[in-house]
């Protein structure tokens, strides 16, 4: 009986060291490429509803884009992903942008201060110049197509989590629920997220998708003021 014991209990122990030996294993090969500009899987598209942002920074510093016409959807950013995590900062100090290339993005990211943040963050994680990471960020853009119900709303609506999601997959042929996540704060909507392979086309990401907003209804305050 003593014999038996110590044989399973020797068992036991080298299964649970050959579980730790592979979850190293794993980890040591994500190690290896974490944080190196250039090696992830995959993109997010960020697209935030401006008016949202706008609401919530009259706490804040003003923002470029809190002023003058009426924003939509903006880009956020383009985020590099690995199927597990992402990867930011991966140039500290980050190289410096020419003002060229911060005015040529200012049709799709209205703020100066969001397009340094972002090349700060996540496009030093891209392994792309700074003129060719605008470049992904514009093509990334054009890829996705905003509802028509959501281009101009000139009064505040709720709407759910599953009805801008429905929409975006309606305007968009080949893009899924899988392939995107609604994002919110504690009463708007605040951003929707479109996974991209490297080659722009929709992909899933279950990773991304399980940060959803959790909330039955969410306000989208107007565009204009309303």
């Amino acid at each position: 009986m003593l014999r038996r014991r110590i044989y399973r209990a020797a068992q036991t122990a080298a299964v649970a060291f050959s579980f730790l030996f592979i979850f190293a294993i794993v980890v040591l090969a994500q190690d290896r490429r974490q944080g190196e500009p250039g090696r992830f899987d995959f993109y997010v598209l960020a697209l935030s509803w401006s008016p949202s942002y706008c609401e919530a920074a009259h706490e804040r510093a003003p923002d470029q884009q809190c002023a003058g016409r009426p924003f939509s959807f903006v880009v956020h950013g383009l985020w590099p992903q690995y199927e597990q995590g992402f990867l930011s900062y991966c140039q500290v100090p980050a190289p410096r942008l020419d003002q060229t290339i911060v005015g040529s993005v200012l049709d799709l990211m209205p703020s100066p201060r969001l397009v340094f943040h972002e090349w700060d963050r996540h496009g030093t994680c891209s392994g792309l110049a700074p003129a060719a990471y605008f470049e992904a960020v514009r093509k990334a853009r054009a890829v996705v197509k905003i509802p028509v119900d959501f281009l101009e709303i000139d009064k505040p609506i709720t709407v759910t989590p599953d009805d801008v999601a429905e929409a975006f997959v309606k305007a968009n042929p080949g893009l899924s629920r899988a392939s995107l996540v609604v994002a919110c704060d504690s009463k708007r909507l605040s951003e929707v997220r479109v996974c991209l392979a490297k080659d722009f086309s929709f992909r899933d990401c279950a990773e991304v998708t399980r940060r959803a907003c959790r909330s039955d209804k969410i306000a989208m305050p107007a565009t204009r003021g309303g």
